[in-house]
């Protein structure tokens, strides 16, 4: 089902026919050292992780990490969307590129799109954002399309502590 449509962009929920993609996404670099291992090594775990991450956020909250292909050839490049965290009041926005689609703008033109999503059709007050101190790419991202920097966050059970970012 798409979600949203940019210039460039076809953004869209995820399905288990995904799963060779998801595993190649989880599985990339800048997926690993920032946002982490999910230990996704197959299109079985894939398929797990589209059906109890992904699809089961759209049932349960309404919203989720969706995937973003490229309107031109539907190549699926990349996921941008909302995560919905147990110790954040508000959706957390995140966004990820395949390597090759990195520097290009589409995460800025999805994260945008998904701003747009967030504020004007499911009306969410508040929209955080959290990312790693070393992660100045995505820190620079999360400024342009609106969110500041209101200091730092420990998740509950965690000794990493995040920067926070609202709008």
């Amino acid at each position: 089902m798409k979600i949203a449509e940019t210039k460039r962009l076809i953004i869209r929920q995820a399905s288990t026919k995904d799963a060779a993609f998801i595993k190649k996404l989880l599985n990339s670099p800048n997926w690993i050292e920032f946002i982490g291992d999910r230990g996704i090594k197959d299109e079985s775990g894939a398929i797990d992780y589209i059906n109890n991450s992904l699809i089961k956020s759209y049932k349960i909250n309404g919203y989720g990490l969706f995937l973003v292909e490229l309107k031109e050839t539907n190549k699926l490049i990349g996921m941008s969307g909302f995560v919905k965290r147990d110790y954040l009041n508000h959706p957390d926005i995140g966004f990820a590129m395949l390597p090759k689609y990195e520097g290009k703008g589409y995460s800025f033109e999805a994260a945008k799109a998904m701003m747009n999503l967030g504020v004007n059709v499911l009306k969410v007050s508040k929209i955080y954002a959290i990312t790693t101190e070393d992660n100045i790419k995505s820190q620079n991202l999360l400024k342009k399309i609106g969110l500041k920097d209101s200091g730092k966050i420990t998740p509950p059970n965690s000794e990493e502590e995040f920067m926070l970012f609202e709008n």
